[in-house]
């Protein structure tokens, strides 16, 4: 029962009623549209209809979804394959077309079948709608669309890979070539058809893929779209430590890290004069270098000694090399000669 002033009556459906006016003691025929009738009991459209149509899915978002599924199987087919891992090498092999083609068959059954989206468009709140219906409410993929989908899409992976040992194992004088031939020329008239339809969506949008555009399905948002917040403020962090590494990575190999470890350890340890108290035995027993026992000591010029290998790879580094004891820059690279007395005892 709607009560308005100076009218009674009852209202079940969309179709014209009779409403008596008291006050005129005749009858008025009102019109009242379902949809006012739904909004007049609170009942809102289906927003689900109204953004399935009215708003398009971007094409990035279809072509994200397309790398996400493709991501998918790539990881389903590792995973598969890590359970056979202690296996004899190339046990799975002669199988691989048929075990992929198995597991795609899986996916499509929980993914396209059940939901008529895959798993890339989930993510991204998209699935498929059948265009053929002139319905302008959302109309799920039919059966018949499901089952040749995938057909067009796992049946010509496993093709492209399964033909080549198909045909291997025929004559050359067998007539099958012929059909290796015609599959040859389909193939690559699908590549083609495929690039055509690809550049048509890169300009109009609509069906990525030609199996999507024979078949009538096209991708539509299963939830509305509101409007969209982008924050910056993550992506200008990105930028700026992206930036940041290139530079760095740029300048390490310009930075000269052994002249910088020397002058670090000269600055760190005391300098000793030419004409300390240590004597000449001392200063030979230790590399000024690395620390250690010189081998084939050799000196550049100051008091101190250095390893052959020491002096002479620092030296190519660094054509300034200087010692990190006192400081002295390199002038020539000698060996060392040390003068040793004999004195004889006189009983």
């Amino acid at each position: 029962m709607i009560g308005l002033p100076g009218f009674r009556g009852v209202v079940s459906s969309d179709r014209p009623r009779k409403w008596y006016d008291s006050r005129a003691g005749r009858p008025v025929v009102i019109f009242i549209a379902k949809q006012n009738m739904d909004e007049a009991r609170g009942d809102k459209p289906s927003t689900e209809d109204s953004s399935s149509t009215l708003t398009p899915v971007l094409r990035i978002s279809q072509l994200d979804a397309f790398e996400l599924d493709a991501a998918l199987e790539q990881l389903v087919w590792s995973q598969f394959t890590q359970c056979f891992q202690h296996f004899k090498p190339g046990h799975l092999t002669p199988f691989e077309p048929e075990l992929k083609a198995v597991l795609q068959l899986l996916l499509w059954r929980f993914t396209i079948c059940s939901h008529s989206a895959t798993v890339g468009q989930s993510l991204l709140n998209i699935r498929y709608k059948n265009d053929l219906s002139q319905a302008r409410r959302y109309r799920p993929m039919s059966q018949r669309q499901k089952l040749w989908f995938a057909l067009c899409t796992i049946g010509e992976k496993w093709l492209k890979e399964r033909s080549h040992s198909l045909f291997l194992s025929w004559p050359a004088e067998s007539s099958i070539h012929r059909v290796r031939r015609a599959v040859a020329f389909l193939s690559g008239f699908a590549k083609v058809a495929s690039l055509l339809n690809f550049l048509a969506f890169l300009q109009r949008g609509g069906f990525p893929t030609l199996t999507e555009r024979l078949l009538g399905v096209r991708a539509v948002f299963s939830k509305p779209q509101g409007i969209r917040d982008i924050g910056f403020q993550y992506m200008n962090r990105e930028l700026l430590w992206h930036g940041f590494a290139e530079f760095l990575i740029f300048l390490f190999p310009l930075v000269n890290t052994r002249k910088l470890k020397a002058s670090v350890s000269s600055l760190l340890s005391p300098r000793e004069g030419q004409g300390g108290d240590a004597t000449e035995a001392a200063r030979c027993a230790e590399c000024a270098l690395c620390g250690e026992w010189p081998t084939m000591p050799h000196t550049i010029g100051c008091s101190h000694v250095f390893c052959y290998y020491c002096a002479k790879s620092h030296s190519i580094a660094d054509v300034y090399l200087s010692c990190p004891k006192c400081g002295m820059e390199i002038k020539t690279l000698e060996p060392v000669r040390m003068q040793i007395s004999l004195l004889e005892s006189t009983s």
